[in-house]
C-alpha cells in the first residue's frame, strides 16, 4: 500500500496508541469528581495541558479542547460573532478556506452577519492592499488558514494580523492552522485564535484544540455541565487529551530536518510530472512540500484516483471533507474552470518513502497512459 493522503488524515502513532491505551486503563475517574480516582484524572489532565502550552509557547488558559478543527472553528467563529456582534456584523474570510469556514459563514449570514471574500494574489497569497481596505470600523472578525488544504499555500500570519490590527484594533484574527500544525513552523501569538485537530499529526481522531488568547471572551455555542472547561463542558476526554499531547510533542520534534526531506519527495513528482504535456502543476512559490496540486485536464480526477487505487495507492481529489467536483481553491488562484474540476492532491509525510514514491510514479504513467487513450 502506498498512503499519500496524509493532509486528510494520518495514520496514529505506535506510541502515541501506546498512551491513549494506557490512559484508558489506569485513568478510569472523572476529571470532574472529587473523589481521589478523580484527581489523578485531574493531575494528568493537568499535565497533559501543561505540555502543550509549552510545546506551542501559549498559557495553559488559553487552551479549550474541542473533538477537532470543525468544532473549533465552530466555537471560534460563532463564539466572537455572538460576543462582539454590538461592535459590527462584518466578517472577512479568504477564498482558500476549509469547507468548514465556509459552512459556518453560511450560518452567520442567516443570523445577520454580512460575510465578505478577501482577494489573492496569483500567487494565492492574501492581497494585503485588499484586505486593507476590507477591514473597517464594523468588521470584528477576520478568519485566514495558514495554509491551504488544497495547494498547500501558507499564509504570513504574523503579516496578516499586524495589517488587520492597523486598520482596526477591535478586529480579531482566526486562523485555521490544521495543514500547518507538525509540517511547518507556526507561531500561534501571531493569531487572536487558532484552531487544529490531532488526527491530522499522527493522533487519534475526536480530538482538536482551540486557542484563544488572554483577554478575549467569546460566547459559549455549548451549553452543559462541568467545571473544567466553560467552552466545551463536559467530561474531558483524558485519554485523547494525553494522546494530543503526545502527537503534538512527536510531531513538532525535528520540524526543519523533516521538512527538508519531505521537499525532496514532492521536486522528484514534479520534476517527473511536469514533462507529461496535458497535466498541469498547481503550485506557487508558496505552497508548502506537503501539499502538490495537479490538474489531469482530460482525465476525470475521481476516474484516475480509482484507478491507482486498484494499484493500493490512495489520493484525493481535493480537500477530504468538501462534496463539490471543482476544487474552489484552483479556482480562486488560476481562474480556470476545467482546472479546478480536474485537480487531484497528493499529500506527503516525512514517513512517505522514496520506494513508495517510484510505486506510484509508475503506476501513475500506467493508468494516465491508459485513461488518456481511451
Amino acid at each position: 500500500m502506498v498512503y499519500l493522503d496524509y493532509s486528510a488524515t494520518t495514520p496514529i502513532n505506535l506510541d502515541v496508541l501506546d498512551s491513549y491505551n494506557k490512559v484508558s486503563r489506569e485513568y478510569i475517574g472523572n476529571a470532574n469528581s472529587l473523589h481521589s480516582l478523580g484527581t489523578k484524572s485531574r493531575d494528568l489532565l493537568n499535565t497533559a495541558t501543561s505540555q502543550i502550552s509549552k510545546l506551542l509557547n501559549i498559557k495553559e488558559s488559553e487552551i479549550t479542547y474541542t473533538s477537532g478543527a470543525t468544532m473549533s472553528n465552530n466555537m471560534a467563529l460563532k463564539g466572537i460573532c455572538q460576543a462582539y456582534q454590538n461592535r459590527g456584523k462584518k466578517v472577512l474570510v479568504s477564498k482558500l478556506e476549509h469547507p468548514s469556514i465556509y459552512a459556518i459563514c453560511d450560518y452567520l449570514k442567516e443570523q445577520g452577519f454580512k460575510i465578505e471574500y478577501i482577494n489573492n494574489t496569483i500567487e494565492g497569497v492574501i492581497d494585503f492592499e485588499d484586505l486593507k481596505k476590507k477591514v473597517t470600523d464594523d468588521t470584528i472578525l477576520v478568519s485566514i488558514c495558514a495554509v491551504n488544504s488544497e495547494l498547500g499555500i501558507r499564509q504570513p500570519l504574523k503579516t496578516l494580523r499586524q495589517i488587520i490590527k492597523k486598520e482596526n484594533p477591535n478586529t480579531f484574527f482566526h486562523s485555521d492552522l490544521t495543514q500547518a500544525i507538525g509540517k511547518v513552523s507556526v507561531n500561534l501569538n501571531d493569531t487572536d485564535l487558532a484552531s487544529f485537530s490531532g488526527h491530522k499529526i499522527y493522533g487519534p481522531k475526536g480530538v482538536g484544540l482551540l486557542y484563544v488568547k488572554e483577554g478575549i471572551n467569546i460566547a459559549s455555542i455549548i451549553q452543559g455541565s462541568g467545571k473544567s472547561n466553560f467552552l466545551n463542558p463536559g467530561t474531558p476526554p483524558l485519554p485523547l487529551i494525553v494522546s494530543l499531547s503526545k502527537a503534538l510533542r512527536i510531531s513538532l520534534t525535528d520540524l526543519d530536518r523533516r521538512e527538508s526531506f519531505v521537499n525532496t519527495l514532492n521536486e522528484r513528482i514534479t520534476k517527473e510530472l511536469s514533462t507529461y504535456k496535458n497535466i498541469k502543476l498547481n503550485k506557487t512559490s508558496y505552497s508548502i512540500p506537503h501539499i502538490l496540486n495537479l490538474s489531469l485536464m482530460n482525465i476525470k480526477p475521481e476516474t484516475f484516483i480509482h484507478a491507482l487505487e486498484k494499484d493500493e495507492i490512495y489520493l484525493s481529489t481535493n480537500t477530504a471533507c468538501a462534496t463539490q467536483e471543482e476544487s474552489p481553491s484552483v479556482k480562486a488562484v488560476y481562474k480556470d474552470s476545467k482546472r479546478a474540476n480536474s485537480a487531484i492532491r497528493i499529500s506527503l509525510s516525512y514517513l512517505t518513502t522514496n520506494s513508495e514514491i517510484d510505486i506510484f510514479l509508475k503506476s501513475f504513467k500506467k493508468n494516465y497512459e491508459a485513461l488518456r487513450n481511451l
